[in-house]
């Protein structure tokens, strides 16, 4: 008997999964929960499926996930991606759910369904979206790894992309989360070790429309796997320890069509007009708990005030020097915490730069 209980015994098990499993394919549904999280559950599949039109609807106990009550608690799962399973390997799959109520609406912690109808209505603009992720490695006891019991680690500034002992923290989990990602087929584009120690961050993107969000949701389902083998935990929160320390964010890059053609810099500055106007609403949705991180010190804005400028990781908003230069490009909203839901995120912003979407007939209002 093993003397842990939450290290996955990875080694044994891989003597199972090597097992013949007779042509049929394990599936693992993922759905986002009542809590911004994710869930999952396996269905066995009989013969392999290249569509997720082709799988069928699922469902589970929304009273225990904080999206039903107890006197109505089928909720449905609804496919809409597929991923290979880096964990079971292929012919397995991982699929991304929506989550829908019995009378055929969505279930109200469904941000994707929403996104999706307005990347659909404004896909002539062609909109590329870039998240940033943020993310803090935590120990049993909920002490960031690496760092002294009841203690302190020096000061921010060896550790921002550091290399090294005493400067980085559970590389390892970092690694294997990069390789399960491309494995998946997750466009991750990269990844670094952040400002404060036990901190990282990787990248998804860019993709285009809705895609951002699936993918973005993924990762962070495979971080949490990959963190389980290691018995690590994974927090999202924007401001993980109070103090002379950087918060985590998830920085979001945004480029359209006419962005990206010459003279994009005037549509880039539109945007930043309309960004301004809606400044409350956004920060609404872009994640719990933002109020700590969001203060004007360590690299952000203030939560009360919208600011943009080139080159500014003190501002709202930042124009990359390169882009200014050229004329064109993408801008980068650097308000999003990274607990916030990148279906929200993108979401509003296509609203606010494009304009919203008649209410959809057939569902229901709060």
């Amino acid at each position: 008997m093993a003397d842990s209980t939450t290290v996955s015994n990875t080694a044994n098990v891989m003597k199972y999964m090597k097992l013949d499993q007779k042509g049929k394919i394990m599936a693992e549904y993922v759905w986002i929960d009542g809590s911004n999280g994710v869930r999952s559950k396996s269905k066995t599949l009989f013969k392999p499926v290249t569509k997720p039109e082709e799988l069928p609807e699922w469902n589970f106990d929304g009273s225990s996930t904080g999206q039903a009550p107890g006197g109505n608690s089928d909720v449905y799962i609804r496919p809409v991606a597929i991923f290979p399973d880096p964990f079971r390997l292929e012919p397995n799959i991982i699929v991304m759910c929506e989550t829908w109520d019995p009378d055929g609406s969505p279930n109200k912690f469904n941000y994707r369904h929403e996104a999706a109808r307005l990347m659909e209505a404004n896909a002539k603009h062609e909109l590329w979206f870039g998240l940033e992720q943020e993310y803090t490695l935590l120990g049993h006891d909920g002490w960031p790894y690496g760092w002294p019991k009841n203690g302190f680690p020096g000061p921010q500034g060896p550790y921002y992309c550091g290399v090294g002992t005493g400067r980085v923290y559970c590389r390892d989990i970092v690694e294997a989360h990069y390789k399960a990602c491309m494995y998946a087929g997750v466009n991750i584009s990269g990844t670094n070790a952040e400002v404060m120690p036990a901190q990282w961050e990787y990248q998804v993107g860019p993709c285009e429309g809705i895609e951002l969000g699936d993918h973005l949701w993924m990762s962070r389902f495979l971080l949490a796997r990959v963190a389980e083998e290691f018995g690590a935990k994974v927090s999202f929160s924007p401001k993980p320890i109070p103090g002379d320390w950087n918060g985590a964010g998830l920085h979001t890059n945004v480029s359209s069509a006419e962005m990206r053609a010459d003279g994009g810099m005037k549509h880039i500055e539109a945007a930043m007009k309309k960004l301004e106007g809606r400044h409350v609403d956004h920060i609404a949705v872009y994640g719990e708990g933002n109020t700590e991180r969001l203060t004007g010190n360590h690299e952000t804005g203030s939560i009360d005030k919208f600011s943009w400028g080139v080159a500014d990781r003190g501002a709202s908003v930042r124009i990359p020097r390169q882009c200014a230069k050229e004329g064109k490009g993408y801008f980068e909203d650097r308000r999003p915490a990274s607990n916030a839901d990148p279906y929200q995120i993108t979401g509003i912003i296509v609203e606010t730069i494009y304009g919203g979407l008649p209410d959809e007939e057939g569902t229901k209002k709060d």
